[in-house]
């Protein structure tokens, strides 16, 4: 047995000074170590390969001193059959976005582009659409664009398209960056009732971004989500009481009901949610249930993409993953980010399967 009770979430409040914020604009724990050569690109997918040696050539092409003031140094034009070659400004994309379905790599693809990238860490950023507007509300519009104009690379993963707000505050922060000669790199989730898998995923992102279109190379990434590709199904939810065994055995463990916890989430930002998390080896939650509702479900998400970011296991008791949301939800227009959300869940309920067997 551990030594003392489990942690709760439910009695985290933290505060997240806005230096943290930009300190922590780098691939999180889970993508710390990815490279392109460590992305296994599915055989049946010729897509896949072609990203691979797409951005590859993107990194490159960034390996020239930064282009202030729109420059062209180090940044890459797209050929005919998508070879990187030099760009002259204003002609050639200075950013590349990757389209497609959720679980086919993205993420590892613009990590590995973003460790790829010849700078100093200090030099590029990564991060997530949500975390870029935290970093906006806690600096400011022009002081953020002070701090990421000297970067030579800015990685936005998961960027918002079905909050229009946010989307046009962004889209004016990357044509300043754009102008500064910083190189953009995204992924995204479709808007809400674009329910095709990805299909109309890039027009739909060119559009939101308004003048930015033409500084972006869209590439489409085709395939299954390969946290669910040749595994076995998602391990069934544990009693209460092996899971409430499980948190008082493992060190750093956190142990919370679902209902309590979700009625937290609601009294954090969404942007302290990482550091909600600090320390934690293990998040037990017991008497799992429908999420009542759309905003506590989208809290749910960002909470779910944190914990996968930093390779927390999930182990639950009550209903399984699948069965968070409601028909509903997952038929509306944040279909693509529940759906996300189960498959990250799944992937760390099956992390978390072998703490109930050795408690």
């Amino acid at each position: 047995m551990a030594d003392t009770a489990p942690l709760s979430l439910c009695d985290r409040e933290p505060h997240v000074p806005a230096d943290r914020l930009v300190a922590e604009m780098v691939p999180p724990p889970r993508f710390d170590s990815v490279r392109f050569d460590t992305y296994i690109p599915d055989p049946n997918q010729p897509s896949q390969t072609e990203a691979v040696r797409v951005l590859a050539n993107f990194a490159a092409g960034l390996s020239g001193a930064h282009a202030v003031g729109g420059g062209n140094r180090g940044f890459l034009g797209f050929g005919k059959f998508g070879k990187a070659k030099a760009a002259k400004a204003p002609a050639g994309p200075r950013g590349v976005y990757l389209d497609g379905g959720y679980g086919v790599g993205k993420t590892h693809l613009l990590a590995s582009l973003w460790h790829a990238t010849p700078a100093e860490p200090s030099l590029k950023a990564f991060g997530t659409f949500v975390e870029l507007t935290n970093l906006v509300g806690a600096l400011g519009f022009q002081k953020t664009v002070q701090t990421l104009s000297g970067h030579r690379l800015l990685c936005i993963d998961e960027f918002e398209l079905d909050d229009p707000g946010d989307t046009v505050l962004v889209s004016t922060l990357l044509g300043k960056l754009v102008d500064a000669g910083v190189a953009l790199a995204a992924t995204s989730n479709t808007l809400p009732g674009k329910l095709g898998e990805g299909r109309f995923a890039a027009a739909d992102f060119l559009r939101e971004i308004q003048g930015l279109a033409a500084r972006f190379h869209p590439l489409r990434i085709d395939g299954e989500d390969y946290r669910h590709r040749g595994l076995p199904e998602a391990p069934a939810p544990f009693a209460d009481e092996e899971v409430t065994k499980a948190a008082y055995a493992t060190e750093g463990a956190s142990l919370d009901d679902f209902p309590s916890l979700l009625a937290h989430l609601a009294k954090v930002h969404p942007s302290r949610y990482g550091a909600l998390t600090d320390g934690l080896k293990v998040v037990c939650l017991t008497d799992v249930q429908p999420v009542p509702d759309q905003s506590t479900a989208l809290r749910l998400v960002v909470l779910a993409d944190r914990l996968y970011d930093r390779e927390v296991p999930v182990l639950a008791s009550g209903l399984p993953f699948d069965r968070l949301f409601s028909e509903e939800m997952l038929n509306g227009g944040y279909r693509k980010k529940y759906f996300r959300a189960i498959s990250r869940l799944t992937a760390l309920a099956r992390d978390a399967k072998g703490l109930v067997e050795g408690a």
